[in-house]
């Protein structure tokens, strides 16, 4: 005899602008049965013959995932939502809370399905990006990698605003399709230029922004960005004030960057960490600190130019400009201007368990300062001398030209990994 299927506590509905319309004979008859209905005021505008008990999800959710959770034990509970419930949706947090074995749902297509089904683009190699109710930072950075995405937006990142972030960095190889009030009778599908749609003032609230590269040819950059000099604006005494490539990749890799990682560049100087650190962690923030106006000024041009927007560049001396950051799960000291073991004393702080401290020395007196402040605290960085010759013409011959030799100090702040 086999065992009965236990009925299950909560139904979660897909619900498209159509309403009841699009619903499947199942899902309809989930609602006709249901005892208490939960949803949008939109979602449940759909049913006004609902008599059962109603719970309008609005700001913030705990509230009333609590109360649904508790009806469920004796009530025979629907919760709408739009699209897939499990596609950034609620149906999420009610697995989570409930346990996936109380908990059917019975999807309908999402959004970007319905907005590339409008365009007639197929999706199965796109990025799905989702600025809806969260920060812009690092959307640039997200799309670098990607021909096709579609953006899930809001009342702040606008189409025509993340159009216009996008021209401004200068990206603009790009044709976009904004894509209004899907499956409903107001629906829209406009194409545009990232210039036209910029411009544009008229967007309903409910859209989704599809974005494709205009070039066929085009291909996703190195994983490792491994980046010249000569690609940053810089201060030109001895040509640059500026950590040279094999410096930077080998500090990047001791720092154990992860894609949402909080980074901290501590005497950014041209900002050329910030900007390779900002690459490799596109879904976390890297806050570049220099005290010089001109270095300031320096990191506002190269992370415009390379288009990096997770990178907040802090003008101020540390350590008294690291107080009101984030906590970082790795720290970067390229320059110090004196206060080496205070820098060093911060971070150590600061940083997460099992976060990452990495120390760029040249002169004699900050390789004694570093090593100290480090020691100091009871810790034994990994010491790297890095000594570099580089391959340069000379007539018709090529000859090595050394670089400065640089210490790398490399520390673990004890305690769990981040």
């Amino acid at each position: 005899m086999s065992e009965r299927t236990p009925r299950k506590a909560v139904t979660v509905i897909g619900i498209g602008d159509d309403g009841c319309a699009g619903l499947s004979s199942r899902a309809a008859g989930a609602v006709a049965a249901a005892q208490v209905l939960a949803g949008g005021e939109r979602q449940l505008e759909f049913f006004p013959q609902f008599r059962g008990e109603r719970i309008t999800l609005k700001g913030g959710l705990a509230a009333a995932l609590d109360r649904i959770a508790a009806l469920a034990d004796e009530h025979s509970v629907c919760v709408l939502a739009s699209g897939d419930p499990l596609f950034f949706g609620i149906g999420g947090l009610l697995v989570k809370k409930l346990g996936a074995e109380h908990v059917e749902v019975l999807p309908q297509p999402s959004a970007v399905q319905w907005a590339f089904a409008r365009a007639g683009l197929r999706w199965d190699d796109a990025t799905i990006l989702s600025l809806h109710g969260r920060p812009r930072d690092g959307f640039l950075v997200r799309l670098r990698g990607t021909a096709k995405a579609a953006v899930l937006t809001d009342e702040r990142n606008t189409p025509p605003a993340l159009a216009a972030h996008m021209a401004q960095h200068g990206l603009r190889d790009w044709r976009a399709w904004v894509c209004e009030n899907l499956g409903g009778p107001d629906e829209r599908v406009r194409a545009y230029t990232i210039e036209a749609l910029a411009a544009e003032t008229d967007v309903a609230p409910l859209n989704v922004l599809l974005l494709e590269r205009t070039d066929p040819a085009w291909r996703a950059p190195p994983t490792v960005p491994f980046l010249h000099e000569d690609e940053f604006a810089k201060r030109m005494p001895k040509k640059g004030l500026i950590t040279k490539r094999e410096a930077r990749l080998l500090s990047l890799a001791s720092l154990h960057l992860r894609p949402t990682s909080v980074v901290w560049d501590i005497g950014a100087g041209s900002g050329s960490v910030s900007v390779e650190a900002a690459l490799l962690a596109p879904q976390g923030r890297v806050y570049a600190v220099e005290v010089s106006p001109e270095g300031v000024e320096i990191c506002h041009e190269n992370v415009l130019s390379h288009a990096v927007d997770n990178v907040r560049v802090i003008a101020g001396r540390a350590p008294e400009a690291l107080e009101d950051l984030e906590t970082p799960d790795a720290v970067f000291v390229g320059g110090s201007q004196g206060s080496m073991d205070d820098i060093v004393g911060v971070a150590l702080d600061r940083l997460v368990p099992g976060g990452r401290l990495v120390v760029n020395a040249i002169t004699l007196e900050n390789v004694n300062e570093a090593y100290s402040a480090i020691r100091r605290r009871g810790l034994v960085p990994e010491v790297t001398l890095l000594q570099v010759s580089r391959g340069e013409p000379l007539a018709r011959y090529l000859r090595y030209e050394a670089q400065n030799p640089i210490q790398i100090f490399a520390v673990e702040k004890p305690g769990a990994p981040s």
